[in-house]
């Protein structure tokens, strides 16, 4: 489809980029980037030849949240407290989903300005690079609104409950190399190298066996709600599954003949 408030390239890596576009709002969502945005994460999902998932901002910011300036008025219904209920389930709610159920890898590239559900978007990726000048952080409080892109329940398993309700409560925005203690951004970079340094972790993943990252990334997400007993359940099933794959007994060739392999994604 056409996208006018995103932009999506895929290199010959299979590094997918999808860029929130609109840099004069530090790319706060609207109803149409949401749909945009849920509709590039699906062609990402369906297509095996995509291997990495990259998210970013164009300009200075990454994504501030949602645009407060009337964009969500069509998506009200006539009752006021369900229309504001509609707002987020027909707009970010879906591209949360989307981005929590994808079993491929993916980066936030955090550019600039993290914030609200700028800042949920960030942490649904599976890596969160940041530059040095970025600024990540809840001020949904400060206009009276809620940490309901799916922060309520990102925040405090990133950083702590502790953390989370005095970040929510005080609307409070950090630094990176705070961010970086806080556990909300995996790395920080300087600033003129984010894109090289993110793009190059982008193609490394990229390049290797793509099956065995995808169940890897699902036998880990859900040890996250399970007991230690049931995760090794699933690995014994997972080791089924991958160790049947091309890519796995090509792993093991090479590793036996002391070269590099060459996986295919199969």
């Amino acid at each position: 489809m056409p996208y006018s408030e995103i932009e999506r390239h895929r290199d010959d890596s299979g590094v997918v980029t999808i860029t929130m576009n609109r840099p004069s709002k530090l790319n706060a969502y609207t109803t149409t980037m949401c749909e945009e945005l849920s509709a590039a994460i699906d062609d990402f999902a369906r297509t095996d030849a995509d291997r990495v998932l990259v998210l970013t901002g164009a300009g200075r910011g990454f994504c501030s949240g949602g645009d407060l300036s009337g964009h969500f008025e069509a998506l009200k219904a006539t009752t006021r407290q369900l229309g504001h209920a509609a707002v987020m389930r027909e707009g970010m709610h879906p591209v949360s989903r989307r981005l929590f159920a994808l079993d491929k890898p993916t980066i936030a590239m955090v550019n600039g300005p993290a914030v609200a559900g700028g800042l949920a978007l960030a942490l649904l990726c599976d890596i969160r690079v940041a530059a040095d000048t970025a600024v990540l952080g809840d001020t949904s409080g400060a206009a009276g609104a809620l940490p309901d892109e799916g922060g309520a329940w990102l925040f405090p398993r990133v950083m702590g409950y502790d953390h989370a309700f005095k970040m929510v409560a005080l609307s409070e925005k950090y630094d990176a190399a705070t961010a970086l203690r806080l556990g909300l951004v995996t790395e920080v970079v300087p600033a003129a190298e984010l894109r090289e340094h993110t793009m190059g972790l982008a193609r490394d993943l990229a390049s290797r066996a793509a099956v065995t990252l995808r169940i890897a990334k699902r036998i880990m997400r859900r040890g996250l709600e399970s007991t230690f007993e049931a995760s090794l359940g699933d690995a014994e099933m997972a080791v089924v599954m991958n160790n049947d794959t091309e890519d796995a007994r090509e792993g093991v060739t090479a590793f036996l003949e002391h070269r590099r392999p060459k996986f295919e994604g199969a």
